[in-house]
């Protein structure tokens, strides 16, 4: 054999071996159902996504004395950005627009607290005389009543509870120094939000313009569009959900007013902060109106206020929602309660707050993008999730 035909013969037999490794691999392929072949090619880009999901919440439960501050700070420009543009439009320097939106929100937050603990002042004396007479009333209700007991067996019971409070008493000295970092954190998200909610107003166009830069240049357009949209809806999420927790904490407040419920304006500040967590807020801060009502006015008392109650968020979910978005922000409530759940199982109340503005955001995003809406600024055209573009802003692109 020559030397010649000895590379010729070495290249023929590794690609015959090559070609028949290909060709067995196309058997297995032809042989596995189409359906089997179709799920596995989803399983695995499923995995894949998932693992990304995993690694970014990971990363933002690890960086969450960050990534909280700046959420906040991001749901408060939203709040003052519509009085904030209204009176830059009206040519005010923009340091003043932010001293008044900033000074406004103070003055009306601190406003609202100084009406609760101003109420708790007042009626202090008489919610202590209640509690000791209603402290009164269930001790008789335990010697007469079905339970038969007796005054020896009920202090057996108070000195119990005594001793196994007193048992966790060094858990809690254990746990001091964990709560003095608790209140340090707050302290620094406190102060880390309010910097960044002033540097998003002063400039929130520049940062913008420069977070913008670390996309490809091809991909800006659509980019820029979907966060344009995105922001609307966050903006306009953030002023419907302020008018809706006034409107639950003036009727809730008023009923309970009416009805002599002590502490009507502290349960009224709390209605309108906890109506910012859809569906928990709501149902946390009406169960307290009600067990207020039973403690302090009896369960007659209770029931009307538990009508008011239920009254006030009928009549707002499905009557002055519907008035106030019109078709621009239409929350399916499964949407709403699954988005909630999974943002408390997540993050707890923080997850809990910004889990439906922020599903809106991408919502609206992704269908900007998918729609090639952002070629000619025109309203996407999709099947939202739910539907969050103003109609206002849908019929001015037209």
């Amino acid at each position: 054999m020559s030397e010649d035909s000895t590379p010729r013969l070495r290249d023929l037999l590794r690609q015959r071996s090559v070609t028949g490794r290909v060709d067995v691999r196309d058997d297995v392929q032809r042989a596995l159902p189409s359906g089997l072949r179709i799920a596995t090619a989803y399983s695995w880009r499923l995995l894949v996504i998932a693992a990304a999901l995993g690694v970014v919440i990971w990363l933002v439960m690890l960086f969450k004395i960050l990534v909280i501050p700046l959420m906040i700070a991001i749901l408060l420009t939203a709040l003052l950005w519509p009085a904030f543009s209204v009176m830059l439009r009206a040519r005010w320097p923009r340091w003043l627009a932010i001293v008044v939106a900033l000074l406004g929100t103070v003055a009306i937050v601190g406003g609202l607290l100084w009406l609760a603990i101003w109420q708790i002042t007042q009626q202090w004396g008489g919610v202590q005389a209640r509690t000791v007479a209603v402290w009164g009333e269930l001790q008789q209700f335990l010697i007469e009543g079905p339970l038969h007991l007796t005054p020896t067996q009920i202090t057996d019971l108070l000195d119990q509870a005594g001793t196994f409070l007193s048992e966790q008493g060094e858990l809690l000295k254990s746990g001091a120094i964990a709560v003095g970092s608790t209140f340090g954190h707050v302290a620094t998200g406190a102060v880390l939000t309010l910097f960044i909610l002033l540097c998003l107003l002063a400039d929130g166009g520049g940062i913008w313009a420069w977070t913008l830069k670390l996309f490809p240049k091809a991909s800006r357009p659509a980019v820029d569009a979907a966060a344009q949209n995105g922001w609307a809806t966050v903006i306009n999420y953030a002023r419907t959900q302020m008018l809706v927790a006034f409107i639950d904490a003036l009727g809730i407040g008023l009923g309970a007013f009416l009805l002599g419920v002590p502490l009507a304006v502290p349960v009224a500040v709390l209605v309108f902060l906890g109506s910012f967590i859809p569906i928990v807020g709501a149902v946390v801060t009406g169960t307290l109106a009600v067990f207020l009502a039973l403690v302090y006015n009896g369960p007659w008392i209770a029931l009307w206020m538990l009508v008011v109650v239920l009254a006030v968020q009928q009549i707002e979910g499905h009557i002055l929602q519907p008035i106030l978005m019109g078709s621009a922000v239409k929350v399916h409530p499964l949407a709403v309660v699954l988005v909630v759940a999974g943002g408390a199982l997540i993050a707890g109340i923080p997850g809990a707050l910004f889990a439906v503005p922020l599903a809106a955001f991408v919502n609206v995003a992704a269908v900007t993008i998918n729609s090639g809406a952002w070629r000619t600024g025109a309203d996407p055209d999709g099947d939202y999730i739910w539907r969050t573009v103003p109609r206002a802003r849908r019929r001015s692109r037209r």
